[in-house]
């Protein structure tokens, strides 16, 4: 008897590719689209994937994760940005809804398994063993970063099935089996907030008014006024809305203050960097310091650092000084081409 699959089908061209190379497989695979911050099942996407489910001969199901979808990733989007920081929903999204939420319900369907459209691996560590994210083979593409935060459990129950394909490759095989959306476009930015005017969105959703204060120097000086710390985010320099006769960057936002610290280009660089909320998958814990490389956000190249824990943090020490690590992005840690774990950024110096 065939091992069961459920996958998430965004309506996009890589989930339902997909579903097809698992069909083609030998696995009995079940389509589901995840309802999150979308209103209906009458969504564009959701049309998209069930025309998809309907061709490939696969049962197709919508599930209701808004709530789940709201408290983990809106919730959260919403706090860190009041707090200063400038979050990435995607890593919370894949742990807590995409993953935690989706596994548990293929239990219902009877299912073993959960599969997504990552550009990703999974693997064994080939020194320790244990369930690692693998970096895709075409870098351009590859998403590794956004799912450090995975568990060991959760990786055992999932087949990424297009990690060793390159995005023209799934095209073609879209176009080869005549699926329509082998065309359509991917998608950006953050998925909640289409137009991309997140503090529209704060306001809308969560009745927070950005509040003026001021921007300071490195020594505290007022030199300017802000629109409200949620406009902001570090190592920004277009958008301050004041002249200062040359280039001026957020190096810091204090939240408890409501300044905003204004500094130099060079004022960014920082050589360590510390992380919260630490998620290891190659190790179950580090011991003295460990040699790695790191990415401080989605489109930053890995670089070598020395890595240990610090009072349950991450402690990561770059071998050059990296440009506006930023608190609420994620530091990943990579062993080669594997994740080896990564945590949430509180700081740098």
């Amino acid at each position: 008897m065939a091992e069961k699959v459920v996958i998430g089908m965004s309506g996009g061209v890589d989930s339902s590719v997909a579903a097809y190379l698992l069909k083609e497989q030998g696995y009995d695979v079940i389509g589901v689209t995840m309802l999150t911050w979308r209103k209906t099942a009458d969504d564009e996407a959701v049309k998209d994937a069930k025309k998809v489910a309907e061709s490939l001969g696969i049962p197709f199901f919508t599930v209701d994760f808004r709530q789940e979808f709201k408290k983990y990733v809106m919730d959260y989007f919403a706090a860190e940005y009041k707090a200063g920081r400038t979050p990435n929903p995607c890593t919370v999204c894949n742990r807590f809804v995409k993953w935690e939420a989706l596994i548990n319900k293929a239990k219902e369907f009877g299912a073993e398994y959960i599969a997504t459209g990552h550009y990703a691996r999974i693997d064994k560590h080939p020194v320790t063993g244990r369930l690692v994210i693998r970096d895709s083979v075409t870098a351009k593409k590859d998403q590794t970063y956004a799912l450090y935060n995975l568990t060991q459990d959760q990786l055992k129950a999932t087949i990424m099935p297009i990690g060793n394909y390159e995005k023209d490759e799934i095209r073609q095989i879209a176009s080869k089996i005549g699926l329509e959306v082998a065309v359509k476009g991917d998608s950006q930015d953050i998925c909640f907030i289409p137009d991309n005017d997140y503090v529209a969105f704060l306001e809308r959703k969560y009745g927070y008014k950005a509040k003026r204060g001021n921007y300071i120097d490195l020594t505290g000086k007022p030199i300017g006024e802000h629109k409200g710390i949620v406009n902001y985010t570090i190592g920004q320099r277009k958008g301050l809305g004041v002249s200062f006769g040359k280039h001026m960057f957020v190096t810091e936002i204090k939240p408890e203050t409501n300044e905003i610290v204004l500094g130099d280009n060079e004022d960014l660089f920082k050589r360590t960097v510390y992380a919260d909320k630490v998620n290891l998958m190659a190790v179950e814990r580090i011991d003295g310091e460990i040699r790695l490389t790191a990415k401080i956000r989605y489109a930053h190249k890995k670089t070598p650092c020395i890595v240990r824990m610090k009072d349950g943090m991450l402690e990561c020490i770059f071998d050059e000084p990296q440009r506006a690590p930023t608190p609420g992005q994620a530091l990943v840690l990579y062993d080669g081409e594997y994740v080896f774990g990564g945590g949430t950024i509180i700081g740098a110096e």
